[in-house]
This record gives structure tokens, C-alpha cells and sequence, in this order.
């Protein structure tokens, strides 16, 4: 595969988590996958749940790699250096198997979802390497994109386990899986980073200025705070509550600049209309909570917190915030679907929402 080749299990911009030589802020579930395999009851199917971006696919990989490796009981480190961790991080280890949206030549797209050829080259995978003796690894990235036919070849994989093989299965949403899948697998559920853990991984990355305020919006996902560090979601956040601050009076042309950023065209980097409303929705996430449990800390924009107090002072207020979030969503969804103007479309919200302050801000 070329280095330029797009990988659905990678955040652009990101390393492929299968070059992490880490896992930060999931002690207890690298813990609980130890202490299966120090008691030998190595279960065949472990399912990795959690929020997307928070490092799922990062566990995955070290567990892999120790697995391969017969890494030293008790820890899942392993070396750089080691020749199992050479042939991972190349995608060159024949006793590990990667299904994932692969990309489509003809169309120079990634496809859609992960089809039941790819689950029986994983069945072909456990057939022709068993000859080779030792245990064999399968990652799916992720699980949720199985199309129905795929989730049913799996199932049955499940059902009749090949011997000596094991398959880590990620998912952001287990809930859309199906249950006789889920009732097949050991879980290790993945939490949010703190603030303080994804200062420490993004650090590695590049990401050093604005890292407190990126963890502060991302809600404890890497991969979304790489996705904003990329689109300058901050500078986009920062423009909402300067906007914000101006209220009652209403400042018709920051709000014009902020709208007209919607236009934009998209790239492998994100949409910039989606990037507005996702963050316009975080500003009202966070505006409603800080009716309800103070200030925002840390803060994501300069004046935030002060901007939040005032706008959002009681839980009266904060009902208001939250019924108008939800109705911006709506409202995002089906703008998008008819093909709305994105700029006409994020300045018909932002008025709207204006008119809400004035009536719950403190004074």
C-alpha cells in the first residue's frame, strides 16, 4: 500500500494506531485483558467498545502485537525493536489479519462498509495459517461497518472459533451490532480521555499549543481533537464565542464570517459546514451544562466560561439552551439533505439563536 492511500481506520493527519507504541489512559482495561490471559482463559473474541477516538484501535494493536509476540506476562509492551513489532507496524506478519473498509480502485473512494468477502478472506486467513502452528491474530475496524451479510458470516466464525486464532473486534456503536455477536465476545469498554491523557498523547503528534482546549471540545477523543486541530476547529470555536459575547446587540457581521466559512468546499480533511454545526452544537452542549454546573473547565475559547455564566445562569435557562441545541441538529439534517445554501443555513441559526439570549442572559 502507498503511504498516500487513504486507510478507513485512520484519522488524517494521524499515525496508523498501529504505529503507537503506547497505550495511555486505559490501564484497567489492558489490566482486565492481562489478567485473562495470565489465568489462561484467553477468551477467542474480545470486543473493544468505546467512543470513537479515543484509542480502541491503539489497544487493539498492542494487544496484537503482545499476542504474536508472547509478550511477558503482566505488561503489554513491546519493544520497538522486536520482530514481531517490525512486521505489525509494516502489515507484513502472516499470522495477522487486518479487515477494514478497503479502497476502491475504480471508484478511488474508500468503500462504504465491510462486505462478506472480507469476513471469508479472514476465514481463509485462519484455514492457511494454521499450518504454520503458533497463534493467529485478526483486527476488525471497526465492527460497525459490516454490512448484514458480513455480520452473519462473522457470527458463525464466532460460533465454531478456529483454534489458536483470536479476533479483536472494534466498535463505536456496540448497540448496532447484533446481539448474538456481542454475547460472543469479551468486552474491554473504553472511557474518555482526561484532559491530562490526551495532553500526553497528543503531544507526540504536533499538537502542543491548544491541546487543554482541544480536549476540552473533543470530549476526550484523539481522533476528534486531531480532526479539529486540522480544520482549525479552534479558531472556528473562538469565532462562535466572540460572536456569542456580543449579544444582546448581535454583531451582524462576525456572524456573516462565521456563516460564509460554511461554504467552503470539502476536503480529506473535513467539511467545513459540518465542522460550524458540529461545533455550534458543542457550544450549546457546554452552554446548557454550565446552567447546571457552572462554568466550563477547562475553557476551549478565550472568555468562555465568563460568556457561559451569563448567557446560561440557572437550570431555566439551560432547558432553553438544550431544546435549542437539539432543534439545530434537526434542522442541520435536513438542511443538508435538500441541499440547502451552508451559508444561508448556518446565518438563519445563529439569528435565531441570538433572539434566545436576551430573555435568559444574566443581566
Amino acid at each position: 500500500m502507498s503511504d498516500d492511500t487513504p486507510e478507513s481506520d485512520r484519522v488524517p493527519g494521524a499515525p496508523h494506531p498501529r504505529h503507537a507504541r503506547a497505550v495511555i489512559g486505559h490501564d484497567q482495561a489492558a489490566a482486565d485483558f492481562l489478567a485473562s490471559a495470565d489465568a489462561h482463559r484467553l477468551h477467542h473474541a474480545w470486543l473493544i467498545t468505546g467512543p470513537r477516538g479515543v484509542g480502541k484501535a491503539t489497544l487493539a494493536w498492542q494487544i496484537a502485537r503482545w499476542l504474536l509476540a508472547d509478550g511477558a506476562p503482566g505488561d503489554l509492551t513491546i519493544p520497538a525493536d522486536d520482530p514481531f513489532a517490525r512486521r505489525v507496524a509494516a502489515l507484513s506478519e502472516p499470522r495477522l489479519h487486518l479487515v477494514r473498509r478497503g479502497f476502491d480502485d475504480k471508484t478511488g473512494r474508500l468503500k462504504a462498509e465491510i462486505g462478506v468477502d472480507d469476513i471469508r478472506a479472514l476465514l481463509s486467513f485462519f484455514h492457511m495459517s494454521a499450518a504454520e502452528g503458533g497463534r493467529r491474530v485478526a483486527i476488525v475496524d471497526a465492527a460497525d461497518d459490516m454490512n448484514t451479510a458480513a455480520a452473519n458470516a462473522l457470527l458463525k466464525m464466532l460460533e465454531e472459533p478456529p483454534k489458536a486464532g483470536i479476533i479483536l473486534l472494534i466498535s463505536h456503536q456496540p448497540a448496532r451490532l447484533l446481539p448474538t455477536i456481542r454475547s460472543r465476545c469479551r468486552e474491554l469498554r473504553l472511557s474518555p480521555l482526561s484532559p491530562e491523557d490526551m495532553t500526553r498523547v497528543l503531544a507526540p503528534l504536533g499538537v502542543d499549543a491548544g491541546a487543554e482546549a482541544l480536549a476540552a471540545l473533543s470530549g476526550g477523543s484523539v481522533g476528534e481533537a486531531l480532526r479539529l486541530d486540522g480544520q482549525d476547529g479552534l479558531k472556528v470555536y473562538a469565532q462562535i464565542v466572540d460572536l456569542f459575547a456580543t449579544l444582546p446587540r448581535f454583531d451582524r457581521q462576525k456572524a456573516r464570517d462565521l456563516a460564509e466559512g460554511a461554504a467552503g468546499r470539502a476536503t480529506a480533511d473535513g467539511d467545513p459546514f459540518d465542522l460550524r454545526i458540529t461545533l455550534l452544537d458543542r457550544f450549546l452542549t457546554r452552554l446548557a451544562r454550565a446552567g447546571l454546573l457552572g462554568a466550563p473547565i477547562p475553557e476551549a475559547a478565550r472568555g468562555e466560561a465568563d460568556l457561559m455564566v451569563r448567557l446560561c445562569p440557572d437550570g431555566r435557562a439551560a432547558r432553553i439552551w438544550a431544546g435549542a441545541q437539539a432543534e439545530l441538529s434537526a434542522r442541520a439534517r435536513t438542511g443538508r439533505a435538500v441541499n440547502l445554501d451552508p451559508a444561508a443555513l448556518v446565518m438563519d441559526m445563529l439569528i435565531q439563536l441570538a433572539g434566545l439570549a436576551p430573555a435568559h442572559a444574566k443581566a
